[in-house]
């Protein structure tokens, strides 16, 4: 994109550089339309039976690119509610047979976790998929979103989807995560800073030294949570463990790097070094506050799962604070790994038999209670504190129930004491 009167060539986001290269448009800017091919599209089981309906009125018979789809069976598996569960279960089985998409797992995980686990989203990819949590594949530069059951009927049928070209935030960390300080605490400080709306139908843009240290899982933790912000898609650089992840040659995924030429709506910077553990408090993911100002809440029910931090490393994290000890008396603990091979790498190295014998109760691989189903829903005046992504009213049982966030790390540490703990003081106690 040229500026008017020199010859300069600007620089674009990361979110420009993804449709353009998907499009084959050059020089697009915040809110030109472009018709959009996806790489991959997901369906997961709640949307199976409105998909199937929609496809039915609209005539569609065949799908235009089989092979690009997946249908996941997670949300609602295994089911909740017998009189409407198992029809979704039905319909997504009919739909991967009268469509012939191959790519279907049941009972495997979560979606999103799956997505990128099974590299079916990849870099300098466009994904789409009929949940809002899409965006945490954006952890390694694919430009993912949600969208409705009707557009993804259209997507079925055509292959192509229009979409605005977002304007972007960047947002640049450096420095180095204290002890017991992680990704989950960056993402919910910067959602306390920027609130809920701070990044509607944007790219967040993440870059800097703290970036390049992190993990990939700790990447697609933060791409996760770009959508309680209202982020379009939440896109980090691809850099070497990038390429490693995914067992591609770097050289082609180089050119997914932040301009510095680039046009961004506001740049964003954070020293992690100063960053305290954050908590996501009732009854908004916004409400965000550090923990010294709410250490000691008393808690009913610790949950540690979700396509948010339900992954291997979220696994050990808490393993080694509970290792050796036991979870506080009348405190109910649930952990879910993200998917079957989580769960098999966990027991693998001894985590699932630190979580027995720490009390806790260990459930097949799925979105339980994070969505509000199976495994844990709250009474009236309980207080959870989970390591997902949303805590709206009601979410995890009833309208009087009260929802915290925070990374596994507090997590764990809270569910020894019964009470919202930092967890540098369990690290303490075992050096």
């Amino acid at each position: 994109m040229k500026q008017k009167g020199d010859n300069k060539t600007m620089g674009h986001t990361l979110a420009e550089k993804l449709l353009m290269k998907n499009t084959g448009e050059q020089g697009l800017a915040p809110g030109d339309i472009v018709i959009a091919r996806p790489d991959r599209y997901m369906i997961h089981d709640i949307y199976t039976s409105f998909l199937k309906r929609a496809l039915k009125d609209m005539h569609v018979t065949k799908a235009i690119y089989p092979d690009r789809g997946v249908i996941i069976f997670d949300h609602l598996m295994p089911t909740n509610q017998a009189d409407t569960d198992p029809a979704h279960f039905v319909d997504g089985l009919e739909l991967a047979e009268k469509f012939q998409i191959k790519n279907v797992h049941k009972g495997e995980g979560i979606c999103h976790s799956l997505m990128h686990e099974l590299r079916y989203a990849r870099p300098g990819e466009i994904v789409v998929a009929t949940d809002s949590h899409t965006t945490t594949y954006g952890g390694a530069g694919c430009f993912c979103t949600g969208i409705g059951h009707t557009e993804m009927a259209a997507v079925v049928a055509t292959g192509e989807i229009w979409l605005k070209v977002p304007s972007a935030i960047k947002i640049v960390l450096d420095g180095e995560f204290p002890k017991g300080v992680g990704a989950k605490d960056i993402i919910l400080r910067i959602l306390g800073d920027i609130k809920s709306d701070g990044g509607q139908y944007k790219s967040m843009e993440f870059t800097g030294a703290a970036v390049r240290s992190m993990s990939m899982q700790s990447r697609f933790t933060i791409a996760n949570m770009a959508l309680e912000a209202g982020a379009k898609v939440g896109l980090f650089e691809a850099d070497e463990k990038t390429a490693e992840y995914y067992d591609m040659d770097y050289n082609d995924i180089s050119w997914l790097k932040v301009d510095e030429d680039a046009k961004y709506e506001q740049v964003l910077h954070y020293d992690v070094s100063k960053l305290e553990p954050q908590l996501s408090c009732p009854q908004g993911v916004d409400n965000v506050h550090p923990i010294s100002e709410i250490e000691g809440t008393k808690l009913n029910q610790v949950y540690i799962g979700s396509c948010t931090n339900g992954s291997i490393e979220d696994m050990e994290t808490a393993a080694k604070i509970l290792e050796g000890k036991k979870i506080a008396p009348f405190l109910k603990m649930i952990v879910i790994p993200a998917t079957i091979n989580v769960y098999k790498e966990a027991m693998e190295r001894g985590y699932i038999q630190t979580f027995i014998d720490a009390g806790a109760s260990v459930s097949h691989p799925c979105c339980g209670l994070c969505c509000g189903q199976p495994y844990g829903l709250m009474s009236d005046d309980e207080v959870v504190l989970g390591t997902n992504n949303r805590n709206f009213i009601g979410r995890m049982g009833t309208k009087k129930s009260l929802i915290y966030l925070s990374s596994p790390a507090v997590a764990a540490a809270s569910a020894l004491t019964g009470v919202i703990t930092h967890p540098a003081k369990q690290f303490a106690l075992q050096q």
